[in-house]
């Protein structure tokens, strides 16, 4: 492992530039032990940064289980806001409780980071679940507080002065935060969480994916007319993790041989100059009010 760790914003925390998203192991398509297996092995290798949510199934409960006695190895960080029983969505009482039930389900007595997950702008600028996240803070349950989500909201929060992290999306086809959220991101001292880093890989699909999840990246991959054949995975990770501003990117896979790749990529280092800047200047040229895709 040729990477060195990088500050986490003003946290104090060290997070490794490729981190874990865990989605994948919140569904039934492994079994038991094939997740046990995996999850050990993320930390094995020294990565240092995992990713979940309380939308994201059987996702907590299964790193409760099988790496929360390895708790002082990873930096955990989680979404909350909706789905706890006996509580309205995106309230004070359930940013609260959603919280409790993190702590409970995931088996540790502190979270990392906690995200409000793609909380609506209205909602922020009410202000309660803010103030709540931040008492969860307070009572030293939650190290940081968070916001995932792209836009208007994003810009609010980095703004707002309340939060610690985003996340939020940063590929080669979702580039509207470069030059302005990463930057102040940047100056007020926010660690800043780069999801979908390879954009759902839309280079897999030869004609539009109609109604899949890389359908709009897919359309955007054509109107910037790169192509970067078999090769589109090392352009997209290395883009991404050497982004300035970017502290860690987040990979979701059920393949620990996959994300071994992905480490060996990254350890590549950043893209050569010209590249880096012709996938900005194509983006930039053909960007037709891209927003950040949610």
């Amino acid at each position: 492992m040729l990477l060195e760790k990088r500050n986490f914003g003003n946290s104090g925390l060290k997070v490794f530039p490729l981190g874990f998203g865990a989605g994948h192991i919140g569904s039934n398509e492994q079994g038991e032990a094939e997740i046990s297996k995996l999850l050990n092995s993320v930390l094995d290798i020294g990565i240092n940064f995992i990713d979940t949510a309380r939308g994201y199934g059987a996702s907590e409960e299964r790193i409760g289980k099988f790496i929360s006695h390895r708790r002082s190895e990873y930096i955990l960080s989680t979404k909350i806001g909706y789905s706890v029983p006996g509580y309205n969505d995106w309230t004070y009482d359930c940013i609260i409780a959603g919280v409790d039930l993190a702590l409970q389900t995931l088996r540790t007595d502190y979270l990392d980071v906690v995200h409000l997950h793609s909380c609506p702008i209205g909602t922020l600028e009410y202000g309660e679940v803010i103030s709540a996240l931040q008492k969860t803070v307070e009572a030293g349950k939650v190290r940081i507080a968070g916001y995932s989500g792209e836009n208007n909201e994003l810009s609010f929060s980095i703004h707002s002065g309340k939060f610690g992290a985003v996340e939020t999306s940063i590929n080669i086809f979702d580039q509207r935060n470069l030059d302005y959220n990463l930057i102040e991101a940047k100056r007020r001292g926010i660690g800043v969480v780069a999801k979908r880093p390879v954009g759902n890989i839309p280079w897999q699909f030869k004609d539009r994916p109609f109604g899949k999840y890389a359908e709009e990246y897919w359309l955007r991959m054509k109107k910037m007319n790169l192509d970067y054949g078999e090769n589109w995975l090392d352009a997209a990770l290395r883009f991404t993790a050497f982004t300035e501003g970017v502290d860690t990117l987040i990979v979701g896979t059920s393949n620990i041989e996959h994300l071994k790749n992905n480490l060996r990529i990254l350890n590549s280092g950043p893209l050569p100059e010209e590249i880096y800047s012709s996938i900005r200047n194509a983006f930039k040229e053909n960007d037709d009010n891209w927003s950040g895709q949610i």
